[in-house]
């Protein structure tokens, strides 16, 4: 019997059934949850095309469940890990790589979506107001006018970010003066010492960060870390959740879902506090 999914079966799509579908998915020998889930969901969405054009009368795959998505693992630096990896980087880096120190300084003190920080342009810079707008995001190699979200929004600096611009933007000049230059003077907060006005993608200040972590000893982790790092500091320090949510481009509900844990460990002695000037106050009555 020939396999309603096998190609040029002159039946394929309408022999296709929920059976069928759940079978070919039992039996395939998936690379990874990620990949499983994308192929669901393509086949989901070919036959809601199919039905929308009269090919076939009902989605047979529309029973099949997509699989969860498995939760990233949150594992932020500590003050002092994120210190050591940006002290080592403007330690150990020439001079004009140094804009790699100068870019994880900003990431681990904003927030920021790693392609976010690589789109950043100078002209979207307030120092004076001390705010960075964000409003592109690299994607396949190219900066595209949107963010992950599809919002724009105002970042707050603080004196580290501010800092790292500075450092930035020292470097840009001195790149500017070398004889030997090789890049034109580029429009985006941290350009990398090739000819590329922008870092093409996370792969190009990803291994200088590597270097650094795997130098000092630190357990590895991923770059998007220094994000996850921002947002624990941020509520370990007490701040609002709705005006770091706001900060990251989160929703609130993603905030405290992400980062349950952190909020309580900022929140668990202020709340025992409140229990303890009750029972104070009990005592008093009591005597």
């Amino acid at each position: 019997m020939d396999c309603p999914l096998r190609p040029g079966n002159r039946y394929f799509p309408v022999a296709v059934t929920p059976m069928v579908l759940r079978e070919v998915v039992a039996r395939t020998e998936w690379k990874s949850p990620t990949v499983k889930r994308a192929a669901i969901a393509r086949v989901k969405a070919m036959f809601r095309a199919a039905v929308y054009d009269e090919v076939v009368d009902r989605n047979p795959a529309a029973s099949i469940q997509l699989p969860q998505k498995s939760k990233k693992q949150v594992d932020p630096c500590t003050v002092e890990e994120a210190d050591a990896v940006i002290g080592w980087m403007y330690a150990n880096f020439s001079r004009c790589n140094q804009v790699f120190a100068a870019f994880y300084e900003f990431a681990f003190y904003t927030g920021m979506r790693t392609g976010e920080i690589m789109a950043l342009r100078w002209d979207e810079i307030d120092l004076e107001k001390k705010t960075a707008h964000i409003c592109r995001i690299v994607v396949e190699r190219q900066v595209v006018e949107r963010t992950k979200t599809k919002y724009t929004r105002t970042v707050m600096l603080n004196s580290r970010a501010i800092s790292a611009l500075e450092r930035a933007k020292e470097i840009a000049h001195y790149r500017a003066v070398q004889k030997r230059r090789v890049s034109a003077t580029s429009p985006y907060v941290f350009q990398p010492s090739g000819r590329s006005p922008h870092m093409k993608g996370p792969t190009t200040p990803g291994g200088h960060f590597n270097e650094a972590v795997e130098s000092l000893g630190i357990r590895s982790r991923p770059q998007y870390n220094c994000r996850h790092t921002y947002a624990t500091m941020c509520l370990m320090s007490g701040m609002n959740p709705a005006f770091i949510a706001g900060q990251l481009g989160h929703s609130v509900q993603v905030l405290l879902t992400t980062y349950a844990k952190w909020l309580n460990s900022a929140n668990d002695w202020s709340e025992l506090a409140k229990l303890e000037s009750a029972l104070i106050g009990t005592e008093l009555v009591q005597d």
